[in-house]
């Protein structure tokens, strides 16, 4: 398969999905943003991702992520939570994979506290807005995707792949976005931006997945 056409795939599913969402059309949400998950869990299988250790544990990450896409469909608390916890274990199977991948620990040295920075603006901006029973779980959240970027930046530095890093960034932005609409205000632009940085950092993640990678 041509490298270019998961990329295309997922660009049209994206803008479908959007297209969804603006329109209204909900019951749609429910084949366009599935679709859209399994082209990059396609992908990674696609680009050898069960050939390595490393590959099978990202690849769990992918499904884990997919898992989140669908549990964020249904516009309820209990969904919601149960799809937080589906991404978080996503994040924790990424920073497992870019751990058994090797680290290179100056890497981590310059970004962790860059991160740690980062997460005390994010819960800075968040804690106002979150109930008191979500408040533990978006800790925990907060805490696995700092860790995750992180890691990220330390196999980047190990191999010289700038793309685990790019792509662990572009999750955690897209975090953001889920975070603003679920807790601060809800509105199209938040997933206007969100969601195709978000499908598309999933995707340039599961093409890095691979052995040879």
């Amino acid at each position: 398969m041509p490298a270019f056409v998961p990329w295309l795939t997922m660009a049209a599913l994206v803008a479908a999905l959007l297209g969804v969402l603006a329109s209204g059309r909900h019951r749609l949400e429910w084949l366009v943003k599935p679709a859209a998950a399994a082209t990059f869990v396609g992908a990674a299988l696609h680009a050898g991702a069960l050939e390595s250790p490393f590959g099978k544990i990202m690849l769990a990450g992918l499904v884990l992520a997919a898992l989140g896409d669908v549990l964020l469909i249904p516009k309820s608390k209990l969904t919601f939570l149960l799809g937080l916890v589906a991404f978080l274990l996503g994040h924790l199977a990424y920073a497992v994979a870019f751990y058994v991948r090797g680290l290179e620990p100056i890497a981590m040295a310059v970004t962790g506290p860059l991160m740690l920075f980062m997460a005390l603006v994010v819960l800075t901006w968040l804690w106002p807005h979150v109930e008191k029973p979500m408040r533990g779980p978006v800790l925990a959240y907060v805490v696995v995707i700092t860790a995750m970027v992180t890691l990220a930046a330390g196999t980047a530095g190990r191999s010289h792949g700038l793309l685990f890093l790019v792509g662990a960034v572009g999750f955690y932005l897209s975090d953001l976005a889920v975070a603003r609409e679920r807790f601060v205000k809800r509105e199209l632009a938040n997933r206007l931006w969100g969601l195709p940085l978000y499908f598309f950092a999933q995707l340039l993640l599961a093409t890095q997945s691979g052995p040879g990678r």
